[in-house]
């Protein structure tokens, strides 16, 4: 054993220094530091985003006058149930609740179904046509919601489905994005899984229930909530179709809220609230599955 070494077993803290540094650490706090501008900037966006719900959730606290006085409230009030009491009387807001979640449960059931089956056949099939009727499809998104009210609604009247939850369901059940983004999905999928599956004489409904369903999750897990979130927040038509106080869904029924001479504000902050809670909620359990499913396809091997 050679004297520096023997120094160095008596000593430890002499073995500690001479030993290297550890890899890596000095390009990682030189990366922690060029990106803290990145970070600091995320954090202040952060803030700002989150500021209107935090009003939202201070206003449906408060009377409508304390929301107008000087200074503003910064804390929760004490009127939470009083708000809570009045929203119930003037909107029946448990019924309009209802309402809203049976149309988007049901919409999102079914146009997914449209959606899925839609994207496969694009995805899968090889047929004369194919393209055209994918850009016929893409096409349909760019044209403005507006432009289809008029002849919409005259459709409506002439089948006599004024004031129906069907004529608030079915118009638009095909859904151009929700088509496009199953394919996307699907395009993924090996066609040699497929096609052995044909072979093994399974049907093409087995095959598709079977063996391409399980591996679409995600996607399909992306477009439920996309379309529960944009039934739920449908407004123009709805206050078309809907004439009856207990069919209304919960935003024509807050609309109604606001009067000509006085808005409850508190009331309507809280309604606001109580609306956005499920959309949190659902997106906040499937988060993982939402990024998951709309980044699916976007990158190819």
């Amino acid at each position: 054993m050679t004297a520096t070494s023997a120094l160095a077993s008596v000593n430890p803290a002499t073995s500690d220094a001479r030993e290297p540094a550890p890899a890596g650490r000095g390009p990682a706090l030189q990366r922690g530091i060029l990106r803290s501008p990145v970070y600091l900037a995320l954090a202040i966006a952060s803030v700002i985003s989150i500021l209107p719900f935090a009003w939202m959730v201070i206003a449906s606290t408060h009377q409508t006058s304390d929301l107008f006085g000087t200074p503003l409230p910064m804390l929760p009030g004490g009127e939470l149930w009083e708000n809570l009491a009045r929203l119930q009387e003037s909107v029946n807001f448990s019924r309009v609740m209802f309402n809203s979640l049976a149309i988007a449960v049901v919409y999102t059931v079914f146009s997914s179904i449209v959606s899925i089956m839609c994207g496969y056949g694009l995805a899968t099939y090889r047929f004369r046509g194919r393209g055209v009727l994918l850009g016929v499809v893409l096409v349909t998104m760019m044209i403005p919601m507006q432009v289809l009210l008029v002849p919409l609604f005259q459709m409506m009247a002439s089948v006599g489905w004024i004031d129906t939850y069907q004529a608030v369901i079915l118009p638009f059940l095909a859904n151009a994005f929700g088509i496009f983004l199953m394919r996307q999905g699907f395009l993924d999928f090996p066609v040699s899984l497929i096609e052995a599956a044909r072979i093994d004489g399974a049907n093409e409904l087995r095959t598709f229930y079977r063996i391409v369903l399980p591996v679409a999750r995600p996607q399909i897990a992306a477009l439920v909530i996309y379309t529960f979130i944009s039934q739920w927040n449908a407004f123009i038509w709805p206050l078309l179709m809907l004439n009856t106080e207990d069919q209304y869904t919960v935003p024509v029924a807050l609309n109604t809220m606001i009067g000509m001479s006085r808005v409850d504000y508190s009331g309507l902050m809280l309604g606001s609230l109580l609306a956005t809670l499920p959309l949190m909620l659902l997106f906040l359990v499937f988060q993982k599955q939402f990024v998951s499913g709309l980044l699916g396809g976007a990158v190819k091997g």
